[in-house]
């Protein structure tokens, strides 16, 4: 029997950037985009062009995906104004994207307090607006805002204001329970009626989890007949967050109520690269995973020992209800690194490594790299230095350079016009084929000072750098005291816009991050081919 298709639809980028503490650079923006579309998701809403510089900006540079459709989120037209006198509403319809999302209230009580309009001119501007939309050439979807709320509330209103996007051309209505406190049973309830006017296939559910509820209530509205499924990565969105859709995505393809009757652009590959995913957003935000995830983090498949231990040696379906690889974790025992051994060889393979799984060196890899994660680093969002180290213990990485030395000057002074700076200065001091080369950098800060000196002179290779760009760069503090450990995630990018991720720790944060630079100059260099002077 074929399965039905269900629609993944993500929110990260617009209503996880809500989240209180979290803001999203450009480039973050697109890393995270990049990471959805190969996990599979059908629709990545990147944020509310017009709405500030960012959004406006990705929308007008709009970059390639896969298969995801880029979504744009916005409002509905104005009360009081047409459609060609709304500036934010024109804003969306000239956005580059796919697919336009409008939000409009499906409860009165919002529509007469919040709005101070009429019913009936509220769903006036429903009608125009997902009309214009569509005349635009674009995917309409409209959020119907508080419409669980609403529907308790007065039934046939929330229902008219479904009715209506439907009727004007929506692809998606999405029912949503903006306050988040609408409890399973209510909302499969609901769903349940709301498919006897509008078709399954043409409805979206968009919960949040003010009620720790958001999963399950997804879940119960795909049950009533919903068909797309929004959500954010890792549960990002304001107050208690969104539907995580690291929980829903792997609920849905490996519990057999689910399974068995659905399928979405996530295939059991793709379903291995969520771990990943979910990480490489932690990293970009700059914040420790959280280690007790469902079906990601590190704890979800650890067991301490004694009897758990004992059981899932003989068979780990007995204290593991899916198998840990199946969302790309690892399980986790002090009594075997067996599982370790796997995840090193996996990740050999993801980043094109071809080696033999007896070959004695991956022990010796797997064992630097639990040293290394001891005193600090992390790979999962530093591809580049894992692919560098994976390399140097197989044998297979060219000493392009040597650094003899570096030195950084800070220096506070009154400039020409009289204000007061800081500047920095470095000097680095390389050697390449047995002859030295020193070079001076400025910066406005000693990373960056170092950044100019590193690159300013690399001889034979300078052609393979020179359109090496450092686009972010983020610090954490591994333990306490003016004597911390650091940890430098540095992001890097070249002119064709490929990107990669590299790490450095040391007490010194100076000296983590020029660790981090030089496995970023590395690896272009061995990515690019670059050959070993002689």
């Amino acid at each position: 029997m074929s399965r039905e298709r269900l629609y993944l639809y993500d929110t990260t980028l617009r209503d996880g950037a809500q989240t209180q503490g979290v803001d999203f650079s450009l480039e973050d923006k697109w890393v995270i985009a990049e990471q959805l579309d190969l996990l599979g998701i059908d629709y990545i809403e990147a944020g509310y062009p017009g709405a500030n510089p960012i959004d406006t900006a990705l929308f007008a540079e709009r970059r390639s995906l896969k298969a995801a459709s880029l979504c744009a989120f916005g409002m509905t037209k104005r009360p009081g104004r047409s459609l060609a006198n709304d500036p934010g509403f024109q804003a969306l319809l000239e956005a580059d994207a796919s697919a336009v999302c409008l939000v409009a209230k499906a409860w009165d009580f919002h529509v007469e307090v919040a709005l101070g309009i009429s019913p009936e001119e509220n769903l006036q501007g429903i009608k125009e607006s997902i009309e214009a939309v569509v005349a635009k050439g674009r995917e309409a979807l409209l959020d119907s805002e508080h419409f669980f709320d609403g529907y308790k509330a007065n039934p046939d209103y929330a229902l008219a204001c479904a009715k209506t996007a439907y009727d004007a051309g929506a692809r998606w209505i999405v029912l949503c329970d903006t306050n988040g406190g609408s409890l399973p049973y209510e909302i499969e309830a609901i769903v349940s009626e709301v498919v006897k006017h509008i078709p399954g296939d043409r409805l979206g559910i968009h919960t949040h989890n003010d009620t720790d509820n958001g999963v399950a209530n997804s879940l119960a509205a795909v049950r009533a007949g919903v068909r797309q499924i929004q959500g954010t990565l890792n549960g990002l969105g304001e107050r208690c967050g969104n539907a995580n859709l690291t929980s829903i995505i792997p609920t849905l393809m490996l519990k057999s109520d689910f399974a068995d009757r659905f399928e979405s652009g996530v295939t059991p590959d793709k379903l291995r690269t969520l771990t990943h995913a979910s990480r490489v957003l932690d990293e970009v935000l700059n914040r420790s995973p959280n280690r007790h995830a469902p079906y990601v983090g590190e704890a979800a498949f650890a067991h301490k020992g004694g009897i758990h231990v004992s059981a899932v040696q003989k068979d780990s379906r007995t204290y593991e209800h899916v198998p840990p690889e199946a969302t790309g974790n690892s399980r986790r025992m002090l009594v075997s690194d067996q599982a370790g051994r796997s995840n090193i060889l996996a990740e050999l393979e993801r980043i094109g490594i071809a080696i033999p799984k007896d070959d004695s060196r991956i022990a010796r890899l797997l064992d630097e790299v639990k040293q290394r994660e001891a005193y600090g680093y992390a790979y999962e969002a530093a591809d580049a230095s894992f692919a560098l180290l994976a390399k140097r213990t197989l044998g297979n990485v060219p000493q392009f350079f040597d650094v003899d030395s570096f030195r950084v000057l800070v220096e506070r002074r009154h400039n020409a016009l009289g204000d007061l700076v800081t500047i920095s200065e470095a000097t680095v001091k390389v050697r390449i084929d047995g002859q030295t080369v020193m070079s001076v950098g400025e910066g406005n800060g000693p990373v960056n000072a170092l950044d100019n000196a590193l690159r300013k002179d690399l001889g034979p290779y300078q052609g393979f750098i020179d359109d090496l760009e450092l686009v972010d760069y983020k610090v954490r503090i591994l333990t306490g005291g003016t004597d911390a450990v650091t940890r430098v995630l540095i992001e890097s990018r070249d002119g064709e816009g490929n990107r990669w991720h590299t790490v450095g720790v040391s007490p010194n944060i100076v000296d983590a991050s020029f660790e981090a630079l030089l496995d970023s100059i590395n690896y272009k260099l061995l990515r690019d081919g670059a050959v070993m002077a002689s």
